[in-house]
């Protein structure tokens, strides 16, 4: 597995990171066996980019993950995430990005996850009532405490990334794109190429959709959060599909998956973005591993840029769009 760098301030990690969140939460029900090997084979393999957060479980997640990677720690990357406030039941209290909550929420994942520092440290989300300048000193004070390596935002709009950036070199963004999510490349990623930012890219097999395993809206486990997004639902979910099949004919011509062919999709379009395609299945990390290898020349570029091009997808990426970019 090939290293991409991420911002300015040394960050490299594998170029496939693992999210990890489905394993704990949203996607059915979690395997902590098979979760815990997925990892850990992850690690064997090179993919060594490990994304959870707190609110994962909520806080199952960055336990999980913590008890994968013991008497491994300096073989990953550990990237986690604060500012969506949960209780213990699960209930969502809100968004938060005051001071002394940063301070608080990364001395607690620090505990779940068992180690001494974070590598990469992001906010969630954008607090509309906390000045994103509070949020990032307090962030920079982690920095500078050793608790934390290199900050992250999440969801993030071009002004409050340039803001942010503005109080502490900011070395990652994650967003979702992919092949149906593509409108990061109006404003974000030309924001962040410009102040050296670097792109992780969440949701890049678009929830699973991309995939082509899920062909009908009873393939999704009771329960599971996509039952309830809008690309999921009756006219969308037709649609959507109509695009799964044509990217389908591409793979299937070059010997690859969907997925494979999706994930190097993201891959060619910049050395600074670095997909992190979640599963909670080995044989599915190996596969989205091995998108690595796959070759995309000029010419099928161009005829996935004919089968995908932007706002291909039907239905917002989420039921209230009002928490992202801001």
């Amino acid at each position: 597995m090939d290293q991409r760098r991420l911002g300015s301030e040394g960050l490299v990690v594998s170029e496939l990171g693992l999210g990890c969140m489905g394993m704990s939460e949203f996607y059915g029900a979690g395997e902590e066996e098979e979760s815990i090997s997925t990892i850990r084979r992850a690690i064997e393999i090179g993919v060594t980019f490990l994304d959870t957060a707190d609110m994962y479980g909520p806080f199952t997640n960055e336990r999980l993950v913590g008890k994968a990677i013991q008497g491994r720690r300096d073989e990953v990357t550990i990237a986690t995430k604060f500012g969506i406030q949960r209780e213990e039941d699960g209930t969502m209290l809100g968004v938060n990005g005051k001071p002394e909550y940063v301070r608080s929420a990364c001395d607690a994942s620090l505990q779940r996850l068992g180690v001494d520092h974070i590598d990469l440290y992001y906010q969630h989300r954008v607090d509309p009532e906390t000045p994103i300048e509070e949020t990032v000193g307090a962030m920079k004070e982690l920095v500078e405490a050793g608790k934390v390596r290199y900050l992250g935002l999440s969801e993030a709009a071009p002004e409050t990334i340039k803001r942010a950036h503005a109080v502490h070199s900011v070395s990652a963004l994650q967003t979702e794109y992919s092949l149906w999510s593509r409108d990061v490349e109006d404003g974000i990623l030309p924001t962040l190429r410009e102040l050296g930012i670097g792109f992780v890219a969440y949701s890049p097999l678009g929830r699973g959709f991309l995939t082509g395993q899920i062909r009908k809206f009873e393939d999704l486990p009771e329960g599971d959060y996509r039952r309830g997004s809008p690309r999921f639902q009756g006219e969308n979910f037709d649609k959507n599909l109509e695009l799964v099949d044509r990217v389908n004919e591409i793979a299937a011509e070059k010997g690859v998956t969907p997925g494979q062919l999706a994930l190097a999709w993201l891959l060619s379009q910049g050395d600074d973005i670095v997909p992190i395609p979640g599963t909670k299945r080995r044989e599915y990390l190996e596969e989205n591993a091995a998108a690595n290898g796959v070759t995309l020349t000029d010419e099928d570029l161009r005829r996935i840029e004919d089968t995908a091009p932007k706002d291909v997808a039907a239905g917002e990426r989420y039921a209230d769009m009002s928490s992202v970019n801001r």
